[in-house]
C-alpha cells in the first residue's frame, strides 16, 4: 500500500537520516572486525558500544518522526534485523574465535552455534512479541563475549557458557527489551542505564576493572530473574 500524505522535504530528509544512523552501526560493527583481526581487544569492545547505542536509540528517533509513514516503501525493520544480525551476531563470534576464549578443539564450533542459534532466533515470526518482548534469548552476544573476556574464566567454562545461551535461544522466555518495556518502565531504563556505566567504566578501567564488572552483575541477575518472573506470570494470565 503506498501513503498519498504529502510531507515536507525536511520530514523526508529526517527519515532517510535516521534509516543512515541505524546503518551506521553496520560501519562501527565492521570497524570493530578490522580491530578484532588487529586483536585490538579494546577498541573492538568501543565499537560494539557505539553500534549498541545506535541501536538503542534509532527504533525511538523512527517512531517519534514517523518514519514508517513517510517512507512506506523502505522496509526500515529489515535494515534493522540486517545491522543486528551483524553486529551482535557476527561480530562478538568472530571475536570470540579470535580471543581463543575456549578450548581449542571447540573454538570454530562455539562461532558456529552462535551464528546458526541466532539465525534461527532472528527468522521467528514472533522473536520480538506484540507487546514487547523479545522470546527467546535475543542473541545479546557482544554481552556475552564482554563478559567471558573481562572475567577471564577457564576456556571449558567459557564453552559451558555459549551452550548454554544456544540452547536458551530455543527456550521461550520472555525477555526484557529495556527501550520499549511497558511494565516498570522508568525503573528498567535507569537499571540498564546503571548498567550501562558500569561497563563503560570496567572497559575504561581495564585491567583493574574487576569491581565494575563485578557490580554490573547484579543487573544482569536481576534481568533474567525479571524475564523469567514476567514469563511465568504472562502464562498464568
Amino acid at each position: 500500500m503506498t501513503n498519498n500524505k504529502e510531507y515536507s522535504y525536511i520530514q523526508y530528509a529526517l527519515a532517510w537520516s535516521i534509516h543512515l544512523f541505524t546503518a551506521m552501526g553496520a560501519v562501527f560493527g565492521f570497524l570493530a572486525i578490522i580491530a578484532i583481526g588487529r586483536h585490538q581487544w579494546l577498541l573492538a569492545f568501543t565499537w560494539m558500544a557505539v553500534s549498541v547505542f545506535i541501536d538503542s536509540v534509532d527504533g525511538i528517533l523512527a517512531r517519534a518522526f514517523k518514519v514508517k509513514d513517510v517512507l512506506p516503501n523502505f522496509d526500515g525493520a529489515l535494515l534493522d534485523n540486517i545491522v543486528d544480525y551483524f553486529t551482535y551476531v557476527i561480530v562478538p563470534a568472530s571475536f570470540l574465535y579470535e580471543t581463543h576464549s575456549v578450548p581449542y578443539k571447540l573454538n570454530l564450533l562455539s562461532s558456529i552455534l552462535i551464528t546458526l542459534s541466532s539465525a534461527y532466533q532472528f527468522c521467528q515470526s514472533d522473536a520480538k512479541t506484540e507487546d514487547h518482548w523479545f522470546k527467546g534469548f535475543p542473541s545479546y552476544w557482544n554481552i556475552v563475549v564482554l563478559y567471558i573476556f573481562l572475567l577471564d574464566f577457564p576456556e571449558k567454562i567459557n564453552f559451558i557458557i555459549i551452550l548454554l545461551f544456544t540452547i536458551l535461544v530455543f527456550i521461550p522466555i520472555r525477555y526484557l527489551y529495556p527501550s520499549r518495556a511497558v511494565q516498570y518502565r522508568l525503573l528498567n531504563l535507569i537499571l540498564v542505564s546503571i548498567w550501562a556505566f558500569l561497563i563503560v567504566l570496567s572497559l575504561y578501567n581495564y585491567p583493574n576493572h574487576h569491581i565494575y564488572i563485578y557490580l554490573s552483575l547484579i543487573y544482569v541477575i536481576y534481568y533474567f530473574l525479571y524475564s523469567i518472573w514476567w514469563t511465568i506470570k504472562l502464562s498464568r494470565g
